[in-house]
């Protein structure tokens, strides 16, 4: 059959108010590239929205371009854009060196096709016309392209600005110059493609369908809109609502998550899905309309008569449907919705059966928006709150500025502590650590429990408490200190803050934080006593001591040991006021055996994760090397969700013995199977360990991985999740069921034998040797692989000479 023709351009129109919308919101996006840079907080990821919001306009601009090879091309450039700019905001997730390459073959690959476009426009003797059509997009491709890949290791977040700016700006050049239809070109349009334009009776057929659905615009609001309200309050319901435009924004976010999804079942599956049945049935649906239109031939043929129309007038309305959708953004929304909001209902009621889900539960989506806020005003929110306390009682310094003094704690015995990170979903992963936890904190010489990161998921706030925090760790008799995640933040750290903190210092710390704000919150003086109200309620209800701090930070310090907490925020720094503490706390410790404890780890994944250049003052570089020069021993920290080790050897200008790393973060939430599944090949150090093992790893991901979820699978099992990391995938293959690889540490401070032992547990109590996966050698020789693990750390005065792996002892 000979190929249809192109629906006749008579209609097309020179560009209207639409077009001048979507050319000048990319001229104002390309604008927003370009100075990105200038701004503070993460560039990549401004930069990145900016391009996939572009594309984005792009491919909506194509679905009413007049010419179906503009219109093809607008929906290959708009994607490709937003895929570029998926994979610069998604920058910290590629494979080092996969980033700068995969961009720039993106851009070579682009200016290919540009350039089989102008070979096509000169075959055709239409290269006049049609030249700056390719020829710049075809050069500016190229042009980026190369300038990527030869300047990659040398490229900075302006380069990356720049070559946003242009290619934005090309993606609005191309909608200014492209002619549109409108939406009452659908019917038309339909039957162009089915090849019977000309037929009289089709077309009455077609106006008739046409308007019916334009008439039924008003019935699919309505449905839509009582399908959002319930959709609402579901979310609402199981989210809080406390009637405060903070209270409305999480719920409205999850909302929004769900019309997402919707969206893209509908644009994703179910419309991809029913135009491939059509392609295929298509020489079907032209016999039928030939033969329904020509006459029926017998009486037995006619009793089919109207199934047959029925089935062709669907996949009339069907086409009509299509091009209404892609002449009008409202109605292409609408369709989308009604689709798709039926599947976004299923998920949303179903979710809270799977457990905890960051990948589908639209719920914990609000965390994302409170991330980037939380960033920016972290720090300001501590500096005012510690300020404020500071100012509130007797000045204290050293090892008494924001100290705390667990009952029963020897001035010079032997005792040990518990840290445990990244606790707070509430979920099966939580509590199957329960028993551990009470039968490791029960112990005579525990004297408190040391939470590292994230205690309440997904946003810090007080109605998760309960059953994230309070009920987990109910039986816990020891004293409970925390240092907050960035998740903890999300709330500013209300929640916390009424937890953790002694009432007086909550009080003061809220209400300096509201000032910080310029009291531009929805927190009132009645929200802070009802929130420091219903922390005291709880935990006499639970019997779970808490409110010992007086800031997010804290220090424990003996005449021979000492602890110090540090509060990293959201973006791994700390304020002016902390970083003072910090180096009073450390200054005060000197000669004394020192352990930090970190919101994030200095070492993860096999990598160090310190920015060699960073200059920041009191940024992760910066906490890192005054660390190193007091001599600290021992670095610990959560955020990453699972237990790792390393030694870093000493370095110049610091104290000449080693420094021994922890990740803690498995203490909860869901494992970062990353680490297992990418360990690479030359580890930041020559001595590690990491918690669960890679082969644990892989046979539960084959045990409990759905056979839709298994494509992920095998992307990263066999392709590392190539050009994107495993870690950043693990969510996708989290489940709550077992085996659990969740662990925390008990830290045994025995300076009678100058050492300190850190004993990692894990759900079934002790792990033992055969649980790590380990550099060689590190399990000392003679000590069975069945033995529980401990590690040794020498004390300060002890051979600074010795090596790490001769001071492993055998199990206890």
């Amino acid at each position: 059959m000979s190929p249809l023709p192109e629906p006749a351009l008579p209609d097309q129109r020179p560009p209207d108010t639409h077009v001048r919308g979507v050319g000048l919101a990319l001229f104002v996006l390309a604008g927003l590239s370009l100075i990105a840079p200038l701004a503070s907080g993460t560039t990549m990821h401004r930069i990145g929205f900016f391009l996939v919001l572009a594309g984005l306009l792009e491919v909506y601009d194509g679905s009413r371009r007049a010419r179906d090879a503009d219109a093809r091309a607008a929906w290959s450039n708009g994607a490709s854009t937003a895929l570029i700019g998926l994979l610069v905001l998604n920058g910290g997730s590629l494979v080092a060196g996969a980033f700068m390459v995969v961009l720039g073959a993106w851009f070579l690959i682009d200016a290919l096709r540009y350039a089989s476009r102008g070979v096509a426009a000169v075959r055709a003797g239409r290269e006049g016309a049609d030249l700056r059509v390719w020829i710049l997009p075809l050069l500016g491709n190229l042009v980026l392209g190369l300038a990527i890949l030869i300047l990659r290791e040398h490229l900075q977040p302006v380069t990356i600005a720049v070559t946003a700016f242009l290619r934005i700006l090309g993606s609005a050049w191309n909608v200014l110059a492209s002619p549109i239809l409108a939406p009452t070109d659908a019917g038309d349009s339909a039957l162009v493609d089915l090849g019977l334009a000309e037929h009289p009776e089709l077309i009455v057929i077609a106006n008739r369908i046409e308007d019916e659905e334009v008439a039924r615009g008003p019935f699919d609001r309505e449905w839509i809109v009582g399908f959002t309200a319930t959709l609402f309050a579901l979310h609402a319901g199981r989210m809080g609502f406390d009637r405060t435009l903070v209270g409305l924004l999480s719920p409205s976010v999850a909302v929004l998550g769900d019309w997402c999804i919707a969206l893209l079942v509908a644009a994703f599956v179910v419309v991809p899905a029913r135009l491939g049945v059509r392609k295929l049935t298509r020489p079907f649906e032209r016999a039928a309309w030939s033969l329904a239109l020509g006459g029926w031939p017998s009486r037995l043929v006619r009793i089919g008569q109207r199934a047959t129309r029925f089935w062709l007038e669907a996949r009339l309305r069907f086409a009509i449907r299509l091009r209404l959708a892609r002449y009008s953004p409202r109605t292409a929304l609408r369709r989308g919705l009604r689709i798709g909001l039926p599947v976004s209902a299923v998920i949303a009621a179903t979710v809270p059966v799977w457990g905890m889900s960051w990948y589908f539960d639209t719920e914990n989506w609000a965390a994302g928006v409170w991330n980037s806020w939380a960033e920016a005003r972290t720090d300001t929110w501590r500096e005012a709150m510690v300020q404020r306390v500071r100012a509130s009682g007797p000045p204290a310094a050293g090892a008494q500025a924001f100290a705390v003094t667990p009952a029963h704690l020897p001035a010079r015995g032997d005792f040990s502590f518990i840290v445990i990170g990244d606790t707070g979903e509430g979920d099966a992963s939580q509590h199957v650590l329960r028993d551990s936890l009470w039968q490791a904190a029960a112990q005579p010489d525990v004297r408190f429990v040391v939470l590292s990161s994230d205690v309440v998921y997904p946003t810090g706030a007080m109605r998760n408490y309960e059953a994230n925090f309070w009920l987990p760790f109910k039986g816990v008799r020891v004293p409970v200190y925390a240092i907050p995640g960035n998740h903890d933040w999300y709330d500013a750290l209300e929640g916390f803050a009424a937890t953790f903190l002694e009432p007086s210092a909550a009080r003061l710390a809220m209400r300096a934080r509201i000032e910080a704000d310029e009291r531009l919150t929805t927190t009132t003086d009645h929200d802070i006593e009802a929130l420091i109200a219903t922390a005291a309620r709880l935990g006499r209800e639970y019997g779970v001591r808490v409110a010992g701090q007086r800031a997010s930070f804290f220090q424990v310090q003996t005449e021979e040991f000492a602890l110090i907490a540090v509060d990293t925020g959201v973006a791994r720094r700390v304020d002016a006021e902390q970083w003072a503490w910090l180096q009073s706390a450390l200054q005060a410790a000197q000669g004394k055996f020192i352990m930090a404890v970190l919101g994030h780890p200095l070492y993860a994944g096999g990598h160090y994760l310190v920015d060699r250049e960073d200059d920041d003052p009191t940024g992760f570089a910066a906490i890192h090397a005054l660390l190193r020069r007091h001599g600290a021993a021992i670095v610990m920290a959560g955020d990453t969700h699972d237990l790792e080790y390393y030694v870093e050897p000493p370095a110049a200008g610091a104290a000449p013995r080693p420094m021994y790393h922890w990740v803690n973060g498995g203490g909860g939430a869901y494992l970062s199977f990353g680490t297992a599944l990418a360990w690479p090949d030359t580890p930041a150090t020559r001595e590690w360990a990491h918690y669960p093992r890679r082969q644990d790893v892989a046979d539960k991901i084959e045990a409990s991985t759905p056979w839709w979820r298994r494509p992920a699978w095998w992307w990263t099992r066999d392709l590392g999740a190539w050009p994107f990391s495993a870690e950043w995938l693990s969510a996708l293959f989290d489940s709550n069921e077992a085996p659990f690889f969740q662990s925390f540490v008990e830290v045994r401070v025995e300076p009678s034998a100058r050492r300190v032992r850190v004993l990692p547990w894990g759900v079934h109590g002790r792990l033992r040797w055969s649980d790590l996966q380990a550099s060689p050698g590190l399990r000392p020789a003679g000590v069975a692989t069945d033995a529980p693990i401990e590690w040794l750390v020498p004390w300060p005065d002890g051979p600074a000479a010795a090596r790490p792996t001769d001071t492993h002892g055998s199990g206890s």
